[in-house]
């Protein structure tokens, strides 16, 4: 903490947008090479005049793409690390203890965001580790599939959009039987593309919830997931649930969904109706399980 807040008070007087730090590590990221030594130089200058060092030897410049903390950024995207993904092509095909499967659900997880519905596709292998089951796990045809489908989905380079503040974003939202899962997408030219992916578990009230009820939750819990990006600026809602089109214009009787309804009239968005079958990662993979 005390590192960040040096680090925060070294760089603020430069007023710089495209020159951000963590921790110890100062992160310059521009359009064009003239801005990019611009602002170069303009941190170099900063560091001199507090005599603070930067060793030449950890130091990189003018790359278009970089390794940093566990992920490949450059381009405009960002992708999976391949030492990280090296491992779990790598993983076991078969775990016998909850260790074991905590072991690869904690390396598989760390890349969870590249992954459309995460948590449904993991379920089975998370259901192993729950507290009360005995140590040695029973490995069983539905985990095998979700264990061959969460390597597949890991492996297979999955890149990720960096977003641009400047363009509107588009929400797609569904529902299963166990979990909620979310995309955020944007047009940067060449069509809709995923900027980023979330799911969790439904608990054991909520999968008791009715279909409206379950997907009108997927779409209250994805808004606020991805709040950072949607607060204050007009988005397009997508999902495959025609009802979710009456929330915003009719009253229900139903408490729960009265009070999900005045949750979103924060939010400026509009509703999009599409099939399933279009609800690109979303819908197929929260009810690969079903």
């Amino acid at each position: 903490m005390i590192f960040t807040r040096i680090m925060r008070k070294l760089l603020e007087p430069l007023g710089r947008d495209d020159v951000e730090h963590f921790i110890d590590d100062i992160i310059i990221a521009t359009e064009t090479w003239e801005q990019h030594v611009e602002a170069v130089e303009a941190v170099l200058s900063r560091l001199e005049e507090v005599c603070m060092p930067a060793k030449p030897s950890k130091c990189y410049f003018g790359y278009a793409e970089l390794d940093y903390l566990g992920h490949h950024v450059g381009q405009g995207m960002t992708k999976p690390d391949d030492e990280k993904t090296e491992k779990i092509k790598s993983a076991k095909k078969k775990t016998e203890t909850k260790r074991e499967v905590r072991a690869f659900l904690g390396l598989a997880g760390f890349h969870r965001k590249y992954v459309s519905d995460y948590d449904n596709l993991s379920a089975p292998l998370t259901d192993l580790t729950k507290k009360g089951l005995p140590e040695r796990v029973v490995w069983n045809e539905e985990c095998e599939e979700a264990f061959t489908k969460l390597k597949q989905s890991l492996v297979c380079k999955p890149v990720l959009l960096l977003p641009d503040i400047d363009k509107p974003y588009t929400v797609r939202s569904d529902a299963s039987d166990i979990a909620v899962g979310a995309v955020l997408l944007q047009d940067q030219g060449h069509g809709l593309q995923p900027v980023a992916y979330a799911s969790r578990k439904l608990n054991k009230a909520e999968r008791n919830y009715s279909v409206i009820e379950k997907e009108c939750l997927g779409v209250v819990w994805s808004i606020k997931k991805f709040e950072q990006y949607l607060y204050s600026v007009h988005f397009t809602l997508e999902t495959d649930h025609q009802p979710l089109t009456y929330l915003q214009k009719t009253k229900t009787e139903n408490g729960r969904l009265m009070r999900w309804a005045l949750q979103l009239q924060q939010y400026s968005f509009t509703v999009k109706i599409i099939r399933g079958v279009y609800d690109v990662g979303v819908d197929y993979l929260s009810r690969l399980n079903n």
